[in-house]
């Protein structure tokens, strides 16, 4: 295993000089932040772009990888995580044709993963979803194999706000659902999995690992604290909504001594990467390094 981090909460910060700090503190890998480049509002912890896939060529892509290997990094995979279900269809299309540079990109730098949503209408019923899923995802799936590089959907929900009730903006994120998938699409999707959206769903970690630990093409360590007191005042009816929190390893719920012991016993030997969503380490690039720190420290005699 390789512990490493997401790069997307360092986004004025240039990919080489975020490799320079991720090699002095002992990281060896990085999930690269492939957003578009654009100007204007994102979603909190998207919209950086630490590689412009819309005007990479050939030798570019190799000279980022050089770089990077010569610093003792490791391009774990690409992440870009959109709405491909959104209701609007020009907006689908857009995304599912960045979605397809970063694909293309990933060949060209010999990364053999990109990590995505599969996206989710939260105004439509999970049928509903999935049947626009059958209508969007499989010619990208498709082109995605011819172009010899894995996609990878993460389990999350994405249920942590008003404009995302009630259904949420992505459908991927149950056993139901995944069992649905992988029987449509085989080899072609696979799992980029996060422990933390397990605990506020109630899903039995070791049992989601033992099932689909063999569909694991990334992993992604995120912890997260249960507010008892908002869970009191708002009821699991609220769907996470002011009770869940996101925390850097070691300062939540998951029982990290379970999660590595359950990935080994499946055979999971790929990277291990910090994902930052932790309110109590933001506004700073120091403060963001000071998250990732700690949890590296939390992390990294799992993976030695």
């Amino acid at each position: 295993m390789k512990l490493g981090f997401l790069t997307a909460p360092f986004p004025d910060t240039p990919l080489n000089e975020v490799a320079d700090w991720a090699a002095a503190v002992g990281f060896e890998a990085l999930e690269v932040a492939c957003w578009p480049r654009a100007s204007g509002p994102t979603r909190r912890y998207a919209g950086t772009s630490h590689i412009d896939v819309a005007g990479l060529g050939e030798a570019q892509a190799k000279d980022i990888v050089g770089a990077l290997d010569a610093r003792g990094i490791a391009v774990s995979a690409l992440g870009y995580y959109p709405n491909p279900l959104a209701p609007d269809a020009e907006h689908r299309a857009t995304v599912m044709a960045h979605l397809r540079q970063v694909i293309v990109a990933a060949r060209l730098m010999g990364v053999p993963v990109v990590n995505t949503f599969c996206g989710g209408d939260a105004s439509k019923t999970i049928e509903a979803n999935w049947e626009d899923a059958q209508a969007v995802w499989p010619e990208t799936l498709d082109f995605a194999r011819d172009q010899g590089v894995k996609l990878a959907f993460e389990n999350c929900p994405m249920i942590f706000s008003n404009d995302e009730w009630p259904g949420g903006h992505n459908i991927a994120y149950s056993p139901a659902i995944w069992r649905r998938m992988f029987e449509a699409w085989d080899d072609r999707i696979g799992i980029n999995f996060d422990p933390s959206h397990l605990v506020w769903q109630m899903i039995d970690m070791g049992r989601f690992i033992r099932e689909f630990g063999a569909h694991f093409h990334h992993v992604h360590a995120k912890d997260l604290m249960i507010d008892r007191d908002g869970l009191y005042e708002r009821g699991v009816m609220s769907l996470g909504m002011g009770w869940q929190v996101p925390r850097m390893p070691g300062l939540g719920e998951v029982d990290w001594s379970a999660f590595f012991s359950a990935l080994y016993r499946v055979g999971y030997d790929g990277p291990v990467i910090i994902e930052h969503e932790d309110r109590r380490f933001e506004g700073s690039d120091e403060a963001v390094k000071r998250g990732f720190l700690l949890a590296r420290d939390v992390l990294l005699p799992y993976v030695k």
